[in-house]
């Protein structure tokens, strides 16, 4: 989720770095002895353990990519049961969880508790925790690393300073859990913003992209690091313009060994607005649903109202299309698109509109 629309540039000075460089995955439980849950792309669906057609229809947990960089914690919104059971009630299929790059790496920015191995284990218990109790789950680079300093925002790019470092690790950690997904960096934004050659070449290539001002990785960079690790998990890919556009996603999609990606889009409603606020651009998803499978990652009404959600989502439920709203955090609408009244589950005016929507298809 972006909070501003102006890009902004970064000086990256890698003299001395402060995380730690090598850090390890996480060792989870044994899965049960059942088929374990499992999302795989088959030719331009997702399917589950079964073969079956699965589109993920759910909300973003957002918290853990800022708590451990303001140092309030490691989550916002509470990571318990009783949080899944609210997520549950409201028809929720899938989950996605924002994290923060330094929290995951361990900058010593971060105040002590909240990074390195403690960040990771209660992620990794978190997401262990979703996907056992049948909830298929999206981690992401949200809040990344460009300098020494901690990640306390979004950036234009990932930086090859820390991404293929992160995302071995994370898929380390989570490559013998099928239920876990990775989308390999939140909304990228370079050449201004624009969806331009440029951007696309920046996005899935990387290097000295102009206007980041350090180099960036690209996301043909982060899928062989995440491949190296040995995770086969589905992955998915923005385009440029803060993920908001696939106009030439089939043109450069970068390549996996393991066939597995899946094109990742953003769209909010007006006032916030994104490319396809306009309806009459939605056909160019369609072209590219018909390749591979689209999630809409994030997505809501920035005017405390549905109105825009309760189009989109009909619109992406009779093709199958994968959606999930932002976010199950307690927060001003006027600031982003909230979910919630309070943590016991209570929607506001724009999730009045999302449970409903939920809640009908299942």
């Amino acid at each position: 989720m972006r909070k501003a629309l102006a890009a902004l540039a970064f000086v990256a000075v890698i003299a001395t770095l402060t995380v730690v460089l090598r850090p390890s995955g996480v060792t989870l439980p044994p899965a049960d002895a059942k088929v374990p849950l499992s999302v795989r792309v088959a030719g331009n669906q997702l399917v589950d353990q079964t073969g079956a057609k699965v589109q993920l229809r759910g909300v973003n947990h957002s918290g853990a990519q800022y708590a451990c960089a303001e140092g309030t914690g490691l989550f916002d919104a509470p990571a318990t049961d009783a949080t899944i059971a609210a997520m549950k009630a409201w028809g929720v299929t899938a989950v996605r969880v924002p994290l923060n790059e330094t929290c995951w790496l361990g900058s010593t920015q971060i105040r002590p508790g909240m990074r390195g191995s403690t960040y990771r284990h209660a992620i990794a218990a978190w997401v262990n925790k979703l996907t056992t109790a049948g909830l298929p789950v999206i981690v992401d680079a949200h809040w990344t690393q460009v300098d020494t300093k901690k990640a306390t925002n979004q950036r234009i790019m990932p930086t090859r300073a820390f991404a293929p470092l992160y995302w071995r690790s994370v898929a380390a950690t989570f490559k013998n859990n099928p239920a876990v997904m990775f989308d390999l960096f939140n909304e990228p934004y370079p050449d201004d913003n624009q969806d331009t050659t440029a951007a696309w070449k920046c996005v899935r290539d990387g290097g000295a992209c102009g206007g980041t001002g350090f180099v960036t990785a690209g996301m043909q960079e982060l899928v062989l690091a995440v491949r190296s690790s040995g995770a086969k998990n589905v992955i998915l890919v923005p385009g440029p313009e803060y993920a908001g556009s696939l106009t030439r996603w089939l043109e450069f999609k970068p390549v996996d060994p393991a066939n597995q990606l899946v094109a990742s889009v953003h769209i909010y409603g007006q006032p916030l607005g994104s490319p396809y606020d306009d309806p009459k651009r939605w056909p160019e998803i369609d072209k590219v649903a018909a390749k591979v499978p689209v999630v809409i990652g994030e997505m809501g009404d920035s005017d405390c109202s549905h109105k825009f959600s309760d189009k989109l989502t009909k619109w992406a439920d009779t093709r199958g299309i994968s959606y999930l709203a932002w976010g199950w955090v307690v927060s001003d609408c006027a600031d982003e698109p909230s979910l919630l009244k309070d943590y016991k589950g209570t929607p506001s005016g724009f999730g009045v509109g999302i449970k409903a929507g939920l809640q009908k298809k299942r």
